[in-house]
């Protein structure tokens, strides 16, 4: 039997769905039975918790041999750093308690970093605190910067005509799909193959910058001249806080752009064809980007 963590997410519902469609038994978390019914409606079994209480997950973790773990993101944290760790906390005694054997985890490049890298320090922390538990065999997926993260230009372009944000616009990302991030779980849960404590890079299908996300974006939604511009951090930090972020989480954003335009926070491993994923930046913005632009129902 599975759990699956944030099955209702951009990865989580990839990872229930591909192995709903493997016949697998499922136990679906998440915070209300109505974002799940879509997967219990296929067979999977609901389990509603917040995933801080330890002693619900650890319930919701019995009888499981492999697990999907990942930290959900909070925009309106006012401590996001604390929420993250009250989850792995909870996580971290619920797969020991429970006596999860595997477990494929949701992490981030950059995790190899202690500090520095805003939210992804808790990646790093829920890592760490895995590796602690004895007999658990743990893959670590520290996937690339999220093609999802760019849906927050629509409002700017639509607002100024340009996209903006802290990033050097000539900074070479290694940008993922999470519908791929996904798919490489699900896979790695069906295979069971991992053992240890054990990290991959994923790297996307190619790197890519912000002065080419405006140029893609451009093209697809009838803009071909927009262009990107990198703004001071006041400026950035002033539209976050319109956006309706909270000032904790504005400061992690940011303090996590500077390590990537820094360099502090990299890829490790070098490209290869097992850590390269298929969907393009082209892809993304044709069937999720530019509907969502249009305020249509994405493709995929």
């Amino acid at each position: 039997m599975y759990v699956i963590t944030g099955a209702s997410g951009n990865s989580g519902h990839v990872v229930a769905e591909k192995l709903l469609a493997k016949q697998k038994h499922l136990r679906v978390i998440g915070r209300s039975a109505d974002r799940l019914q879509q997967l219990t409606d296929r067979g999977a079994e609901a389990f509603v918790c917040d995933v801080t209480d330890k002693e619900k997950l650890t319930e919701a973790f019995q009888g499981a041999q492999a697990a999907y773990l990942m930290i959900p993101p909070n925009a309106a944290s006012e401590n996001f750093r604390e929420f993250q760790d009250r989850i792995s906390d909870a996580m971290t005694a619920a797969v020991r308690d429970a006596g999860v054997k595997y477990a494929v985890v949701l992490s981030s490049f950059g995790a190899d970093q202690s500090e520095g890298t805003g939210p992804v320090v808790g990646l790093h922390n829920l890592e760490q605190k895995l590796n602690q538990v004895e007999g658990l065999n743990a893959l670590y997926i520290r996937a690339g910067y999220f093609m999802e993260n760019t849906l927050a230009q629509i409002g700017i372009i639509k607002s100024i005509g340009v996209a903006v944000g802290p990033l050097r616009a000539e900074l070479e990302l290694p940008m993922i799909a999470t519908r791929d991030i996904g798919d490489f779980a699900a896979d790695a849960l069906l295979d069971l193959k991992f053992s240890g404590k054990e990290s991959v890079e994923l790297h996307g299908q190619r790197n890519i910058n912000m002065a080419e996300v405006a140029s893609i974006v451009g093209a697809a939604i009838s803009r071909p001249h927009l262009s990107y511009k990198q703004l001071p951090d006041a400026e950035n930090r002033r539209a976050m806080l319109e956006m309706g972020m909270s000032k904790d989480i504005v400061e992690l954003i940011l303090e996590m752009a500077h390590a990537l335009n820094s360099g502090h926070m990299a890829m490790l491993e070098p490209r290869t064809i097992k850590n390269t994923t298929p969907t393009s930046y082209e892809t993304f913005v044709k069937e999720v980007f530019a509907p969502a632009f249009k305020g249509k129902p994405a493709s995929a």
